[in-house]
């Protein structure tokens, strides 16, 4: 069962300064958002594995063309090749073959169990006016003073969601390793998951509404 709500949110300026107010209509799951959630959460975790992992069946294993020993007597067990999987060097019985782990979620599905989870996390949720100004050209120092102004600790997992790729930004974040920088279009259930808190321009907020809002 879906619901609408809205949520509202503070903007802050570069100086830690409220400046605005902004809402963000969300259509979110109630009775099952657990189990969204968790879906899509097991869905993107399966999609990141590769799949490669591959063993030689006794079939692929070269060589054994030839009998071990004889039939009878010599007192050992029968063979009729060493690539049988009792041989070291034989080949291997039920081993993994390359497959894919990739699992089937309904794209509206996937959608409502990210809307739920933005909507989970709108408590450690900031909203920043813009970031194009501030980080004219790439400084981790200056980066790492901005979030002291919104009291955010660099500790603490971050997300920062931004409307478009920006190298500036990009480059000012990187060295912090609790920092992520992804677009708007990019947003998914792992990261905004795992974040502690949720650092988002003015612009990327609206982009999410006009992307992910069915």
């Amino acid at each position: 069962m879906a619901t609408q709500v809205k949520v509202e949110y503070n903007v802050y300026d570069t100086e830690g300064t409220t400046r605005d107010k902004v809402s963000l209509d969300l259509k979110i799951a109630t009775e099952t958002s657990n189990y969204l959630v968790h879906r899509a959460m097991v869905k993107q975790l399966a999609d990141k594995r590769q799949g490669t992992a591959s063993t030689k069946t006794r079939s692929e294993v070269r060589g054994g063309g030839r009998k071990p020993w004889k039939q009878k007597g010599t007192g050992r067990a029968r063979a009729g090749s060493k690539r049988s999987p009792l041989f070291l060097g034989g080949g291997v019985s039920f081993g993994p073959k390359p497959r894919s782990y990739s699992k089937k979620i309904n794209r509206k599905e996937w959608r409502l169990a990210l809307r739920t989870l933005w909507h989970n996390k709108s408590r450690v949720t900031t909203i920043i006016e813009t970031l194009e100004e501030y980080c004219s050209s790439p400084s981790t120092k200056h980066f790492s003073e901005l979030l002291k102004k919104y009291s955010i600790a660099t500790e603490n997992k971050i997300l920062l969601i931004i409307e478009c790729n920006n190298p500036n930004i990009y480059l000012s974040a990187r060295n912090l390793p609790q920092v992520k920088v992804i677009c708007a279009t990019n947003l998914n259930v792992l990261d905004i998951l795992t974040a502690d808190h949720l650092l988002v321009t003015r612009k990327a907020l609206t982009k999410i509404q006009e992307v992910f809002n069915d």
